[in-house]
């Protein structure tokens, strides 16, 4: 063979086996009966990406495995995640929680494209493990990361997805909510414009941006504009749910003090709209007489209930 005629590998997925992160919550655990792995896990683009595997005793060709995408600066040792991996894989399911380039110091400096990347080397170090099966779950800004993956990729070996603490439209939502001051908002953006046009738009910005809880973070021009500017922006739920061909669950605890009681009404609005392509979708609303704060928006005191309400739901589509 000719060097022309050879075959060369640009770019590749890669996982391995790792021991245990150190200082990892011991809340990360497995079930009894049930085994807990960690891998590090190489994307398409270089990143490494930790992850942890939950596995029940059944062999993957006969297990549907969950992809688990954490919410904003999170990780895959924190509530909900640990929690749906203990709890599912009792109830039968794998659940591969991968941290994205967005985890813990990483919040507010990704963008939002790349994230494809550490979704696409869980699902591909799944399908390599031997799962043929796949749901994938995204847990706040994890839910328009899995809308966008589904919406993009039709993988046939995708299931269902499942979104808990769902926003609908996060660029909206930052600027009118989390944000709520025109001033601060043009300057942000504007600020944001400027990084880019100087190529600059891995570099923090002088201005803060508004985030949870009225608080206000650093963030990069990457971050700002693909997820919070509305005209630049793909993080519109409801624009990308209609686009997803697969049957969806929506979870959010009652008592959430961080998304908003009408959101989950604009998803499950586009969701039902006509020449929607979801195939067929329910909101589950978990009882919670707490007040609204920010613990129950990773279902702090209702984590049982949700580990539950996905198993069963899963069941009712025959995904066991």
């Amino acid at each position: 063979m000719t060097v022309a005629e050879s075959v060369h590998s640009a770019a590749s997925i890669e996982y391995q086996f790792i021991p245990r992160p150190a200082a990892l919550d011991p809340e990360v655990a497995a079930a009894e009966g049930c085994t807990l792995d960690f891998l590090k896990l190489k994307t398409l683009d270089g990143e490494t990406l930790e992850a942890a595997l939950w596995r029940p005793a059944r062999p993957p060709l006969e297990t549907p495995l969950v992809i688990a995408i954490h919410g904003s600066g999170s990780n895959f040792g924190k509530l909900p995640t640990r929690a749906l991996g203990k709890g599912l894989a009792a109830r039968g399911y794998a659940v591969l929680g991968s941290n994205t380039r967005q985890h813990d110091d990483g919040v507010c400096k990704e963008n939002f494209y790349a994230i494809r990347c550490d979704l696409e080397a869980a699902i591909y170090t799944a399908r390599a493990l031997g799962y043929r099966r796949i749901v994938l779950l995204g847990h706040s800004l994890g839910n328009i990361q899995a809308l966008f993956y589904a919406a993009t990729s039709w993988a046939p070996d995708i299931e269902a997805i499942v979104l808990c603490g769902m926003f609908a439209n996060l660029a909206w939502k930052s600027r009118h909510i989390l944000t709520q001051n025109e001033g601060e908002f043009r300057a942000l953006t504007a600020a944001a414009m400027k990084a880019v046009a100087e190529h600059r738009p891995a570099d923090i910005l002088p201005v803060a941006m508004g985030w949870m809880g009225m608080a206000r973070v650093p963030a990069n021009a990457q971050h700002v504009l693909t997820y919070r500017v509305e005209e630049t922006s793909a993080s519109d739920g409801s624009f990308w749910i209609r686009r997803t061909p697969y049957p969806i669950l929506m979870v959010r605890d009652e008592a959430d003090g961080i998304i908003l009681d009408f959101e989950p009404y604009m998803l499950l609005s586009a969701a039902t709209a006509e020449g929607s392509l979801v195939q067929g979708i329910d909101y589950v609303k978990l009882a919670n007489p707490r007040a609204p704060a920010p613990e129950n928006h990773v279902f702090a005191h209702t984590r049982n209930e949700l580990v539950e309400t996905v198993a069963t739901w899963l069941r009712q589509r025959d995904i066991a």
